[in-house]
C-alpha cells in the first residue's frame, strides 16, 4: 500500500469515526477522504502542491 492509498484510509477512517449517521457525516467523510487522497498523493510525488497554489518554478 502506497502513501495515496494509505491517505485516503486515514481520511475515511478518521470522517467515519467522527460522524455518525445523515448527510453531514456523508459530507465529513466525503472532505475527510479527499483530503487524506491529496496529502498522500503530494507524498508519493504524484502532486505538486506550487503548481495548485499557482507558484510556479519559472516566477
Amino acid at each position: 500500500m502506497n502513501a495515496t492509498q494509505t491517505g485516503l484510509l486515514a481520511g475515511l477512517a478518521l470522517g467515519i469515526a467522527g460522524a455518525f449517521g445523515g448527510l453531514g457525516a456523508f459530507l465529513i467523510v466525503l472532505v475527510l477522504g479527499a483530503i487524506g487522497l491529496l496529502v498522500g498523493r503530494a507524498l508519493d510525488g504524484q502532486l505538486d502542491i506550487n503548481a495548485l497554489l499557482g507558484r510556479g518554478r519559472d516566477r
